[in-house]
């Protein structure tokens, strides 16, 4: 059984690769894939680059190039939901595509091909993700702490947007989130990605949970705030909670 850990950029698990045992490195569609041991749990880290197509492309590969029977994504998002402050962590239950509109033919947002809007991650996966969220944040003490922080990280479960464009601007932010609010869909946080690896994972059976460490407010200062945050946080996040999730497969 072989986990896959994909991230966007490469600050979100320099760690993770850093530690990796037996490691052996492959390029295949134009990514470098690292194959190894971690927790003693045979895995295979990727990067996605930025943007659901980019992301879908590399799902693909670790399924079918490197016979991924899960996928994990760690990375950082923007907070979106009401509470959700810069240094807590959300672990998405399903997703979102922000930026699809097939409409009047579909619903507003709803894949065409999916049964509705939101494509749903892996009920027992996200589970023991959620569970490794929280011992890592019960047990860290003052690990976690930070200039960006404001208290203590807290977990978040539930709806997670995707769309190609990075949310940096409130009145953008605001029109993203509240027609989907009026519409029953709550969304705590936004990126680029994982919609799309929800995709992927339920064309191919393979079960997908998803974590995000919320590098900004997507608002007027995401840009300035997340280059520092990935840099300073992000790796940290992944390396502690990917790893106890690993000892609990």
């Amino acid at each position: 059984m072989t986990t896959a850990i994909l991230s966007a950029l490469p600050e979100e698990q320099s760690g993770l690769l850093a530690s990796l045992q037996q490691a052996a490195q492959v390029r295949h569609a134009e990514r470098v894939f690292s194959r190894g041991v971690l927790q003693g749990q045979p895995v295979v880290l990727a990067l996605s680059g930025i943007g659901k197509v980019a992301a879908a492309t590399t799902a693909a590969a670790l399924i079918e190039r490197f016979g991924a029977t899960r996928i994990v994504f760690t990375g950082v998002a923007g907070g979106l939901g009401e509470g959700v402050r810069v240094g807590d962590v959300v672990v998405a239950q399903d997703y979102v595509q922000h930026d699809m509109d097939a409409s009047p033919l579909f619903a507003r947002w709803q894949v065409p091909g999916y049964a509705g809007v939101r494509l749903p991650c892996d009920a027992a996966l996200t589970a023991l993700l959620s569970g490794a969220v929280s011992a890592c944040l019960e047990s860290a003490g003052g690990h976690f702490d930070h200039e960006f922080m404001q208290g203590a990280p807290r977990l978040h479960q539930g709806l997670v947007a995707s769309g190609d464009r990075f949310v940096s601007c409130a009145q953008v932010s605001r029109a993203l989130r509240e027609p989907l609010r009026a519409a029953g869909h709550e969304v705590l946080a936004v990126e680029m990605e994982g919609a799309a690896v929800a995709q992927v994972c339920l064309d191919y059976g393979v079960p997908f949970a998803a974590v995000r460490t919320i590098s900004d407010r997507a608002d007027d200062d995401a840009h300035v705030d997340f280059p520092r945050f990935i840099a300073a946080v992000a790796s940290r996040y992944a390396d502690h909670i990917v790893r106890a999730l690993l000892l609990s497969l």
